[in-house]
């Protein structure tokens, strides 16, 4: 894959596929994307992305993923991307992109944690490809 290098944000659902042993190209994709994001420093997720994945590998994988392992993952791979954490700021912005978007409170605060990071393009699949909100970017990687 070659990835533009300007900074981008990884929604929760590209961590997601990492664990997914059914679609072997989303799955590999998304390794591809947190691998560029750790080596090259220009990806970067939220504390909302490490929060959404603990839930959905804690209670929504086929087979849960133990605490211990959920633990190491956040620590070896997302917290070293992890640049956005709650504040007013944040919270403000988020409130603005969903009065201006129409998009739900947690899509317009994960666009917000992408501008408060100074990323152009958020990689998720959540969102409509190819949207640009107030100069970021929307992409599928899939």
């Amino acid at each position: 894959m070659n990835l533009m290098k300007d900074r981008f944000f990884l929604d929760t659902n590209i961590i997601v596929y990492i664990f997914d042993k059914h679609s072997k190209q989303k799955n590999q994709i998304a390794q591809e994307l947190l691998k560029e994001a750790l080596q090259s420093g220009t990806g970067v997720i939220s504390f909302q992305v490490i929060q959404e994945f603990c839930n959905v590998a804690l209670n929504k994988f086929k087979k849960p993923m133990s605490l211990s392992d959920c633990r190491e993952f956040i620590n070896r791979f997302l917290f070293p991307v992890c640049e956005v954490f709650p504040g007013m700021e944040l919270y403000n912005t988020a409130l603005d992109i969903r009065e201006k978007s129409g998009y739900n409170y947690y899509d317009a605060l994960i666009v917000a944690a992408a501008l408060h990071s100074k990323c152009m393009i958020i990689y998720t699949e959540d969102m409509q490809d190819g949207a640009n909100i107030m100069g970021v970017k929307i992409k599928n990687p899939f």
